[in-house]
């Protein structure tokens, strides 16, 4: 028998983790604020997941939007959150650290996998690989660190984009394994499987854009960026979810 095919969703509510394990999701990445790329989830929010879904977790750490080189005081608070979701329970953390000119950073890199190995835990560099300066020697590199899993595009805006970067790193890959991800549906999974049968594990968010239920809606006020609406929420929809689990399942 083939080994599963093993696929990840990415989630920032309980609602969207109920739905993607109604879908099939074997685990989750667990982040806040989806709509921006992900940070780091709240305590509550990663309480409330286990306790009502029993997919595994992985949880997304990031201090906030943008790139990934990070001040002493931010790694300080990813190092502490590390910490404190792998004593709660976590089974993987997920994060990423780059030097200014578009390396790995060693040292905190390899804190946070030891911090996640010493626990029982996976340790997933996320797309901050996407934005490296060289993906091979970072492939060894993670290698090297024991990095468990390396989400990736193949360094474009969607994993088909990226399927020749994606074929060398699944032929180079000896220890860690590609996580696939960015425009992960069913039809990219069936073309997927047909151009990189070596790839075991995806990852998407299997989105849809909801209405919010507010009926009064102040016009000319924005809580953020003023190109988001305040009004639409994104959520993981089931349908989405279990289309793409059949087309990984499909023999």
């Amino acid at each position: 028998m083939s080994e599963k095919r093993i696929l990840e969703v990415c989630v920032d509510s309980v609602e969207s983790a109920l739905a993607a394990e109604q879908g099939g999701a074997d685990r989750f990445e667990l982040c806040g604020n989806l709509i921006i790329g992900g940070t780091s989830p709240s305590p509550a929010l990663f309480r409330a997941v286990r306790r009502e879904t029993k997919a595994k977790i992985h949880v997304l750490l990031r201090p906030r939007f943008g790139d990934f080189l990070y001040t002493d005081r931010e790694f300080g608070i990813l190092q502490e959150e590390a910490e404190s979701f792998l004593e709660w329970g976590a089974d993987g953390i997920v994060c990423g650290c780059l030097t200014p000119q578009g390396a790995l950073e060693e040292s905190r890199m390899r804190r946070l996998v030891e911090l996640a190995h010493g626990a029982g835990a996976c340790f997933t560099l996320h797309r901050a690989f996407d934005v490296c300066r060289d993906p091979m020697e970072t492939l060894s590199f993670c290698e090297a660190l024991g990095v468990d899993l390396i989400l990736t595009s193949g360094q474009k805006n969607t994993c088909l984009e990226g399927i020749p970067l994606l074929r060398e790193l699944l032929t180079a890959a000896k220890r860690t394994e590609i996580l696939i991800g960015a425009g992960v549906d069913a039809g990219a999974v069936l073309q997927l499987r047909e151009e990189l049968p070596a790839a075991k594990q995806f990852h998407m968010s299997g989105k849809t854009v909801l209405q919010s239920g507010m009926e009064y809606r102040k016009q000319g006020v924005s809580m953020g960026l003023p190109s988001l609406s305040e009004f639409e929420l994104w959520r993981t929809e089931e349908r989405n979810v279990r289309a793409a689990r059949e087309a990984l399942d499909r023999a």
